[in-house]
């Protein structure tokens, strides 16, 4: 179902990620109505307004601020960012239990006034919010579901193309499983342009033997953390990768992208938000794709997934 058109797209929270989102979206010409909601009415409407004195500058579209949910209302998409600040030093997970308990206010007060949107969740950690957040609501997980990996997908693609010089749109790879300390890459599924990652150091200068692709790993998990610590916040490239979710949907693209959806027997794996590499389009989170996995990759998905179920088990879900 194509959402294209005169498309509104919500955003709660008017923290770091949720503004940036904003500017992106308005720049791209992804949406043609923006709201940004907050709590904080002051910061929300400053947002709005900051932004809405550049319309002029980028694709005609409409931005508004309000701390009233109502402003919510019909929306074709409903992106959630609130949630507590990620700290120097803090993983995802230490943030569950604040987070999930502003998601049993915040999500039936969207649902009720947006209760066909298109729910995407972005507040960390990610997949705890988005298994939360789909027993609170009781949507279905093709119309609820979180950007998991694509922010990690993206990077890896972008470590990928340093050490080969080839375009980062030419890295065919994903990041599954946790949004985390616990995600995997698929090295033996990955593609550059048509040649398989694990033949490309037997043609070319061995710059993906295993340790380089060990420390590639390393980087991309461990990227947020060195990001917040030298700026306090990730905003720019996660805004992007919500933009590039959003117009999946708006769109109808049927895009593949690893994002965090409530999994039923898929190599093993049930009753959890993990990542995987998706469909996307017109009503969501559509078919789960299964890529060739070596043995110990199905292993590590497998112990991703039962990190994140301990957690949402002592959460009550």
């Amino acid at each position: 179902m194509a959402r294209a058109g005169a498309s509104t797209v919500a955003i709660v929270g008017a923290g770091a990620v949720g503004a940036t989102l904003a500017y992106a979206l308005l720049m791209q010409g992804a949406a043609r109505r923006v709201v940004l909601h907050d709590v904080n009415r002051a910061k929300v409407e400053a947002e709005a307004l900051d932004l809405a004195h550049g319309i002029q500058f980028m694709p005609h579209a409409q931005i508004i601020g309000s701390d009233d949910v109502e402003a919510c209302r019909g929306a074709d998409v409903v992106v959630i960012t609130a949630g507590a600040k990620q700290r120097a030093g803090q993983t995802r997970l230490d943030l569950a239990a604040s987070t999930v308990g502003l998601m049993r206010t915040l999500v039936p007060r969207l649902t009720a006034v947006a209760p066909d949107a298109i729910f995407l969740m972005v507040t960390n950690p990610v997949d705890i919010v988005t298994q939360a957040a789909l027993t609170i609501s009781g949507l279905p997980r093709e119309q609820l579901f979180g950007s998991g990996t694509v922010l990690d997908t993206s990077r890896l693609r972008y470590r990928i193309a340093q050490e080969t010089g080839i375009a980062a749109s030419n890295i065919h790879a994903y990041v599954v499983g946790e949004h985390g300390d616990s995600e995997l890459v698929l090295w033996s599924s990955a593609m550059i342009g048509a040649v398989p990652l694990l033949d490309w150091s037997s043609t070319h200068a061995p710059l993906l033997d295993e340790p380089s692709r060990a420390a590639i790993a390393e980087e991309v998990v461990t990227a947020a953390y060195r990001i917040i610590e030298g700026k306090g916040a990730t905003n720019y490239a996660v805004a992007l990768a919500a933009v590039g979710i959003i117009q999946a949907v708006l769109r109808a693209e049927n895009r593949v992208l690893p994002v965090s959806t409530l999994l039923t027997d898929y190599v093993g794996i049930s009753g959890v938000c993990l990542s995987v590499p998706t469909v996307v389009g017109g009503d969501g989170a559509q078919e789960r794709l299964l890529p060739p996995m070596t043995p110990s990759e199905q292993a590590g998905l497998r112990a991703s997934a039962e990190h994140i179920r301990a957690v949402a088990r002592e959460l009550g879900f």
